[in-house]
């Protein structure tokens, strides 16, 4: 029986044991979920409005009471972008609760656990809206800063940035192999899934 699109190069339960977060809603946190229970992962969804200071402090603390642990949070920037991508909106809109849930998982889930932990930004396409580029940028920065400032916690935070023809389970299967023990690997990285320039 097929795992689904791209992840049949997994082993099968690659993941089980593993506490995956996953906000806010959106397609390719939709995709992500998909991919990282198929593989055992245990995920759980905050679909709700992307998170503030406070939500992001609750979903992380409603995940390690249920599960014990949080061994990955994905970030679903994209669908944030999308929410504000009028003006300039959709930069905060997309950066604001990406700093909030990581800063949360972390400081809830991972530092205070000294388990550490992963944390995957997904980015919006290039082509998402005027400040899409300008968004790509932050929560790539965001992601190298926190890899140097949370390399003593052991906390590994990484980027997709997505094509404007990338399919939501290309980058749902990009999520899971960084979930899995062979993204221990990556930190301060970014995996752009655009291709060459045309």
């Amino acid at each position: 029986m097929s795992q689904g699109p791209g992840l049949d190069i997994f082993r099968r339960g690659l993941l089980d044991g593993q506490a995956v977060a996953i906000a806010p809603a959106g397609t390719f946190a939709d995709a992500a979920a998909a991919a990282c229970g198929a593989l055992g992962a245990t995920v759980d969804r905050h679909d709700g409005e992307p998170p503030d200071d406070a939500a992001a402090a609750d979903f992380a603390a409603g995940v390690i009471a249920r599960r014990g642990a949080l061994h990955t949070l994905v970030v679903d920037a994209a669908s944030a972008f999308a929410a504000e991508s009028e003006g300039a909106g959709g930069l905060r809109g997309a950066a604001d609760p990406a700093w909030a849930a990581a800063r949360a998982a972390a400081v809830a889930g991972m530092i205070e656990t000294e388990s550490g932990g992963k944390i995957v930004l997904i980015a919006p396409r290039p082509g998402a809206g005027a400040h899409a580029g300008a968004a790509r940028a932050a929560l790539e920065n965001l992601a190298r800063t926190l890899s140097i400032e949370w390399s003593r916690y052991a906390i590994r935070t990484t980027a997709i940035l997505p094509g404007d023809a990338t399919r939501p389970e290309e980058v749902g299967a990009v999520v899971a192999f960084l979930a899995s023990p062979a993204g221990d690997y990556y930190s301060g990285c970014v995996m752009d899934l655009g291709g060459p320039p045309l």
